[in-house]
């Protein structure tokens, strides 16, 4: 183990990361509609925003849309340099069934050593780590050139609105590296995944179940589609593959509604029904080929079938990212787990999309490492080690010196 983890600071610092964990754990952020008393990200930003305020960070909070804004830190050294970004969002997915848990899933209990409770691992641990990351290099007048942001969003689990909205302000510009904060067992994550999100929507006529010669049967319609897409993904992993990082491109059905809208009977043909496909691209695909491919699949059912009508809509579009071994930010967060781990770094890819990758497309390197087990996302009784805590902590706080500093 490296000195500095037996360090007063790592001592301070493991305290301060478990504290803000569990604060930001017990300020429930899962999104659960629009009028939903709480059932958004403003208490957990709000709380988060005097924090920063609290210990001497300038901030700003800036909603995106009605109750979910965004939260922006700035610690500028006052002298020129590169500008780092550590980006960590504050919503969460759903808790599900609260009975299903074995712990309170807003308790941040902590038993044998782990935190439970929705965020500890995706990924408000990791927005802890970089804030206490942060406040330590303040704490201990540490010198650096430059400027560190600290990008902190909501919607990351949603359509991503917050990331967007940062962009659009213009907070993204004259950015040199960012570290997306995501639960990635301090693997060094140098790829991810892309996303297209589509919907495929049905269109027949209703009828009796018992009269199906007289309607249309969008379901029909539906099914072969879904073989169809089937095919397509099977013949795309054989094209291309295993990738070293990221594993199988794939395209999976994720949402079928018949009928769309109304009441579902079973002597009755619905006239509409809706399919959404969540596809997940590797580096070496082109998303604007594969949605070619998939309306040649719709083009081709059209032809051989009068009755058929689809209608397909991009939801949302997300290309796959890489970055380079040899960018400084990389380098900076390699050289980091090494030395505060001792241990050779892996390199890895993250299987889903990120706040990431919208970073990625304004031309800022990229790359995603933080505390947590990669499988535990979204799962009942979510939790985080806390000593993987404390030294993500040290690991950001390292890397951000090294790469302002130049020791890369």
């Amino acid at each position: 183990m490296n000195t500095r983890l037996k360090s007063d600071s790592y001592t301070r610092d493991r305290k301060a990361v478990i504290d803000l964990t569990q604060k930001l754990v017990q300020i429930p952020s899962v999104y659960r509609g629009e009028g939903v008393e709480g059932g958004n990200e403003e208490k957990v930003a709000n709380y988060v925003a005097d924090h920063l305020r609290e210990i001497g960070i300038e901030t700003h909070i800036e909603e995106v849309v009605p109750g979910r804004p965004n939260v922006i830190g700035i610690i500028d050294s006052g002298k020129p340099g590169k500008t780092l970004l550590f980006e960590g969002h504050t919503d969460v997915v759903t808790e599900g069934d609260r009975n299903a848990w074995k712990y309170d899933p807003f308790g941040a209990e902590i038993v044998e050593g782990r935190m439970y409770g929705r965020g500890t691992n995706d990924t408000k641990g990791n927005l802890a780590c970089m804030i206490t990351a942060v406040h330590s290099i303040l704490q201990d007048e540490e010198e650096f050139s430059g400027k560190i942001i600290l990008c902190i969003p909501c919607d990351e689990e949603g359509l991503m609105l917050g990331i967007k909205h940062f962009i659009k302000q213009g907070w993204a510009k004259g950015v040199d590296g960012a570290i997306i904060c995501e639960p990635e067992e301090n693997n060094v994550c140098i790829a991810q995944r892309g996303a297209i999100r589509l919907q495929v929507d049905f269109h027949g006529k209703m009828a009796h179940g018992a009269i199906s010669w007289s309607g249309i049967n969008p379901n029909w319609r539906l099914a072969r589609f879904i073989t169809e897409i089937e095919k397509l993904e099977k013949a795309e992993t054989k094209r291309l593959g295993e990738d070293p990082y990221l594993r199988w491109p794939s395209i999976t059905p994720t949402i079928i509604q018949s009928p769309v809208t109304g009441d579902a009977q079973i002597n009755v043909i619905p006239d509409h029904c809706r399919l959404t496909l969540d596809i997940r691209t590797v580096p070496e695909q082109n998303h604007d080929v594969l949605l070619q491919t998939i309306e040649g699949i719709v083009s081709d059912m059209k032809a051989e079938d009068s009755d058929c009508r689809i209608d397909l809509t991009v939801l949302d579009n997300r290309p796959p990212t890489a970055t380079a071994k040899e960018d400084a930010v990389v380098k900076a967060i390699y050289g980091a787990v090494e030395e505060i781990t001792g241990k050779e770094p892996i390199y890895n890819g993250v299987p889903g999309a990120t706040d990431g990758t919208f970073l990625h497309m304004e031309g800022i390197p990229i790359v995603t490492i933080g505390a947590g087990d990669r499988e535990i996302p979204h799962q009942l009784n979510e939790y985080v080690d806390i000593e993987e805590l404390a030294e993500t902590t040290a690991i950001f706080k390292e890397a951000a010196l090294r790469f302002l500093n130049g020791r890369v």
